[in-house]
């Protein structure tokens, strides 16, 4: 929530405090003082109304209201990417929480932005923004059209691209990342689509001796996205 209040990423309309709470602990008392610094309001109500706000979510006596994320565009992206840029692109995650969880571990693992279909995919739902944890405010996530012809474009810009796929023979650990990287993931159930795959410079896997031989997406990412920052280390 910090996160968002000091970045700007998104448009924070209000925050709602539970009454009782007039002389919240410290880091409460941040938020407030933040919100009022930046001319956001500060309410406070009963439980009952932030219970309702918040749905599901577990808020811990503070709710933001907030305006959703906005997409990047590619060529903006692009167009301000360090020399040796890591990117993130996804061919079909459909479950929020893990979306949410590879753009938060992108964000950590030091990549420049996620790029997402628009079909057949989740979005940014406040779903995904919950499960990624504020990395949302620092990592740009780009909606596009094509993922294949995306490939292509990011291929004009010197970048390789390595898809995840449990079938190839070479390791994620036997290819080079320290250049411009491009790591290609698929979905839950059926992994990279035909076409992406094939578009692909390089297939790698995650060896698995035990008795199960695949990963969920956003683990076997993780993987090959820490393998990337330790090479760039």
């Amino acid at each position: 929530m910090r996160e968002a209040i000091e970045s700007g990423a998104q448009t924070v309309e209000r925050l709602h405090v539970v009454q009782g709470q007039q002389k919240p602990n410290s880091r409460l008392q941040e938020l407030v003082d933040l919100c009022r610094k930046r001319g956001i309001a500060v309410r406070f109500e009963p439980g009952a109304a932030l219970d309702r706000l918040a749905g599901r979510a577990h808020h811990q006596g503070v709710v933001a209201v907030i305006g959703g994320y906005g997409y990047a565009e590619l060529e903006d992206v692009i167009a301000k990417l360090p020399e040796k840029a890591l990117l993130l692109l996804l061919d079909g995650v459909q479950d929020v929480h893990n979306l949410g969880a590879l753009i938060r571990t992108a964000c950590a693992a030091g990549a420049a932005a996620v790029i997402i279909p628009e079909r057949r995919a989740a979005g940014l739902t406040p779903a995904v923004v919950q499960a990624a944890s504020g990395a949302l405010a620092h990592l740009p996530v780009v909606q596009v059209g094509n993922l294949v012809r995306t490939m292509e474009r990011l291929k004009e810009e010197s970048f390789w691209t390595i898809g995840l796929d449990e079938r190839a023979e070479k390791f994620y650990d036997q290819v080079d990342y320290r250049g411009r990287a491009a790591i290609v993931a698929g979905g839950e159930e059926k992994g990279l689509h035909e076409l992406t795959r094939k578009n692909c410079d390089f297939l790698v896997s995650i060896p698995a001796p035990g008795k199960i031989s695949t990963l969920n997406v956003s683990v076997a990412t993780g993987i090959v996205l820490f393998e990337a920052a330790k090479q760039r280390r």
